[in-house]
């Protein structure tokens, strides 16, 4: 009996011993499933083109500016150094740097919150510039901040060109995934030649380029656009009606755009009348003005809700206004650059009816001379929020960020102040780099 009973016992550890091993080989599979989150599955150091999973845009630094402090955003997959990201080993993550600022990507603030923005800064090491990759499938990661363990993400998901990136919560939502693709450009060292674009943040680059246009097109009668035009970057100029040049308030536009439509990759010449408007809720995207007539684009109708948007783009020779706000709700104007200019955008002042406008600009480069970067009505309740602007101006510091008005609805209004008050102007000193 003891016989037997010892001889059980031995079958029983050889099946104990076999269960265990079962058991290894079902741990071993389970960790070659679920290894698509671990942090450790990354790509080799070196130059990549990051393309949201969601939107299929790639993530650069708009206008390709070398400033600190520009905010990250999406936009259509070009191969420009803006796009290429120097992934660099650092500590138990990497460091992600643009290929023509040298700059890294990180979070505004060293915040650990969510929503909080996604900048280009001058190379530091802090953990808010570290990033660790957790592979989703092949060569697409989640990209984790090391400060606060919040993703890179597009805002609100958008799958639009322009759209600004931030950090949020990691979850399994499409556009915190992000495609890692070898580039070709290869990013060199930060310059050390004093003529080179510098890379420190007290001594930004100067604006970006304008860009060459595709040919020229004479534009007689105002064009009329519902839905999307798109000019290819042909340089439209106005002839007969249109071919003033002059700053008589009654001219025709030479682009009117209907509520909901977008104007895009247009360059308007000189002379160009009363410029674009706008009836209600638009989109201008990469338009150029070389010699703003009466007003580069005025902005009418909408409700509270409205909201029109400038992104990219910029403006010459604007003898008065650049934007004229005459509507109802938001004008946001972003990425943008302004010279010799009198105001950039303005509420209107002595409209027959008046209510609270809003306006935001955002990453802006301004070269003097300018008298003002926006004008309010603060007593029907207008706003401006301003962020990362740039103004050069051989040390002058004259022209006003903020200029506040007593509006009114007929005769002229009168100026009453300028500066940030936290009511209607709304920005801090730091948002504000000037360069000599």
């Amino acid at each position: 009996m003891r016989t037997k009973n010892q001889h059980v016992r031995r079958r029983g550890g050889r099946a104990a011993a076999s269960l265990v091993a079962i058991v290894s080989v079902i741990a071993a599979g389970l960790t070659a499933l679920f290894a698509t989150g671990s942090a450790t599955a990354a790509p080799a150091t070196g130059s990549y083109t990051l393309k949201n999973a969601a939107s299929g845009l790639c993530l650069g630094v708009p206008g390709s500016s070398t400033a600190a402090g520009v905010q990250l955003a999406q936009s259509a997959c070009n191969a420009a150094t803006s796009q290429t990201w120097k992934l660099t080993a650092s500590g138990s993550g990497y460091t992600l740097a643009a290929a023509h600022s040298s700059r890294c990507a990180g979070v505004k603030d060293a915040s650990t919150s969510a929503g909080k923005a996604v900048e280009q800064q001058a190379c530091s090491g802090a953990a808010t510039q570290v990033w660790t990759l957790t592979a989703v499938s092949g060569s697409t990661y989640r990209v984790v901040n090391g400060n606060g363990g919040k993703c890179l993400n597009v805002k609100d998901s958008s799958t639009a060109s322009g759209a600004l990136v931030q950090q949020n919560s990691c979850d399994s939502v499409t556009s915190k995934n992000w495609t890692f693709t070898a580039s070709g450009t290869v990013p060199t060292d930060p310059p050390t030649d004093p003529t080179d674009p510098p890379t420190d943040p007290t001594d930004p680059d100067s604006p970006p380029s304008w860009p060459t246009a595709n040919g020229s097109q004479a534009v007689s009668a105002t064009i009329e656009v519902s839905g999307t035009y798109d000019g290819g970057l042909k340089r439209l100029y106005g002839t007969g009606d249109l071919g003033s040049g002059g700053q008589d308030e009654d001219q025709p536009p030479m682009i009117k755009l209907a509520d909901g439509a977008t104007l895009q990759n247009v360059i308007l010449g000189a002379p160009a009348a009363d410029g674009v408007h706008c009836a209600g809720t638009c989109t201008l995207k990469n338009v150029w003005w070389e010699d703003v007539g009466e007003d580069a684009a005025t902005f009418r109708g909408g409700s509270s809700s409205t909201v029109r948007t400038i992104d990219g783009g910029g403006a010459k020779l604007a003898e008065d206004k650049v934007f004229q706000h005459n509507g109802v709700g938001t004008l946001v104007v972003k990425n943008f650059q302004v010279d010799d200019f009198g105001k950039l955008v303005r509420s209107c002042g002595n409209c027959s009816t008046q209510n609270a406008r809003h306006i935001q600009l955002q990453n802006i480069w301004a070269t003097a001379p300018g008298t003002s970067l926006v004008g309010i009505n603060t007593n029907y309740g207008d706003t401006a929020r301003i962020s990362g602007v740039t103004i050069y101006d051989d040390g002058d510091r004259d022209m006003k960020i903020c200029t506040k008005y007593k509006g009114t609805t007929s005769g002229e209004p009168s100026e009453i102040g300028s500066g940030a008050d936290g009511t209607n102007c709304i920005y801090s000193s730091s948002e504000i780099t000037y360069v000599d």
